[in-house]
């Protein structure tokens, strides 16, 4: 059974560093955080329970395929934390990768946590459970925590390589095209990866000054042994809340201008452009789609439709899509009929995951999944693994990927220059702003 105490902060982001750089010491942990973005009346977070959550420590895991992990998470009724990678796909549907994979991230992994700790609705909480900790020993953890040095230090530069040559990914993207003029698709997310070999990062250096460049309503951490994510995720992939789904997906993206005026243009365009407000449209209704296998007889609805919203370094367009669970069905329902999400795969979602696999070639794994908890109640949220550092320490190889959506209104240099912007801000974590890669 877990406890709760309730403990005074100070200084919430002085506290939050405090945590981070107590982590090292943990084999696993996860750390979710807002980035302060539910202050904002107009950021995509609305429908967010927690303004900050980690769990620390581990007192179990599961990991592997869906089978096991779900077998897994059906007992005990407690707090999980953790991710389902792209490729569970292949045990969704009849399908495979065989492409290059130098992170080797398990399909999938969650852990029950020794602590959780939470910041909601300005209160600071820690949950323990009395199998393994006293109330005074966790007051004496939260004292230990807030006397840790958290300074925050430039993590060193880092020369990514592209996995594919701007040639290269032209030639793939008219390939896309070709199938999308002969109806085989409407629309498909390619992607590349950028990745670095032979090195050594400090992950919660990274995560910390990511977040201070990009942040973001989904940004993550997790330590799962030698393997990190390191995410300034903008995107909900979908959240139950109660019997309420709640699906926010992202199409459409135009980089942030040097002036309010600039701003004002690139805000305008997105909204008014034809060709981002279809992909979103098209992604939005396979979102409809996928949750109508789960819901409620006419609970699927649109709640707002290609909003626009400001990041540091892009706006997004975003939908949001929401339902209600049908009576009686399985939490883990929801996630199986709409995994992988649409705005990562394209339309229709089999055929583009096939074509995925055929032109990319990167094995995706963690990018393009989702990561997020399990709450004791049944009830989850889960981001979509974009904007993110991968990285085996013990292999020593880091990697991010960066794609777009693929429509018959593309331009495969337009698509190439978008993918740049979406890695601007990785770019400029690791000194590589003003790189031009080809």
């Amino acid at each position: 059974m877990r406890r709760k105490l309730v403990f005074e902060v100070d200084n919430s982001k002085l506290f939050k560093a405090q945590l981070l750089e107590y982590t090292r010491g943990v084999q696993f942990c996860a750390i979710y955080d807002s980035c302060d973005h539910y202050l904002n009346s107009s950021s995509p977070v609305h429908y967010h329970s927690y303004d900050y959550l980690a769990g620390i420590g581990s007192i179990g895991v599961g990991e592997g395929t869906y089978a096991t992990v779900s077998n897994y998470l059906g007992s005990p009724a407690d707090w999980q934390f953790g991710y389902f990678s792209y490729d569970l796909k292949n045990e969704f549907e009849n399908l495979y990768s065989v492409n290059h994979d130098g992170l080797h991230f398990p399909s999938s992994l969650f852990f029950q946590p020794r602590y959780v700790v939470y910041n909601k609705e300005s209160k600071w909480i820690i949950e323990y459970q009395e199998k393994y900790d006293t109330e005074d020993s966790v007051v004496g953890l939260v004292d230990a925590i807030s006397l840790l040095q958290a300074d925050v230090k430039l993590p060193k530069s880092v020369l990514f390589e592209p996995r594919i040559t701007k040639e290269k990914y032209i030639q793939s993207v008219n390939s896309v095209l070709d199938h999308i003029h002969k109806g085989d698709i409407y629309e498909l997310n390619y992607c590349q990866e950028f990745f670095a070999s032979d090195v050594s990062i400090d992950a919660y250096i990274a995560f910390e000054r990511l977040k201070n460049i990009s942040p973001t309503p989904f940004a993550c951490f997790l330590k799962l042994n030698d393997k990190y994510v390191i995410s300034a995720s903008p995107e909900r992939y979908l959240k139950k809340e109660g019997n309420k789904l709640i699906s926010q997906p992202i199409k459409g993206t135009a980089p942030r201008g040097g002036s309010w005026v600039e701003d004002e243009a690139y805000s305008s365009s997105l909204q008014q452009c034809e060709k981002e407000r279809s992909e979103n449209i098209m992604i939005a209704d396979l979102v409809r789609n996928d949750l109508s296998r789960v819901a409620a007889r006419g609970s699927v609805h649109v709640e707002e439709l290609c909003g626009i919203y400001k990041f540091p370094q892009v706006f997004q367009m975003i939908t949001t899509v929401t339902a209600e669970l049908e009576e009686g069905r399985p939490v883990l329902d929801a996630i199986v009929n709409s995994f992988p999400m649409g705005s990562m795969t394209g339309a229709p979602k089999v055929r583009a995951m096939k074509l995925i696999e055929k032109y990319e070639e990167t094995k995706r794994g963690v990018y393009s999944g989702a990561v997020g908890y399990f709450a004791p109640n049944g009830d989850f949220d889960f981001n979509v693994i974009i904007r993110s550092l991968l990285y085996n320490s013990a292999a020593k190889y880091l990697s991010f990927m960066v794609g777009s959506a693929i429509t018959e209104k593309s331009i495969p240099e337009k698509e190439y220059e978008e993918c740049l912007v979406k890695a601007s801000a990785i770019f400029k974590l690791f000194k590589q702003e003003d790189r031009k890669l080809s």
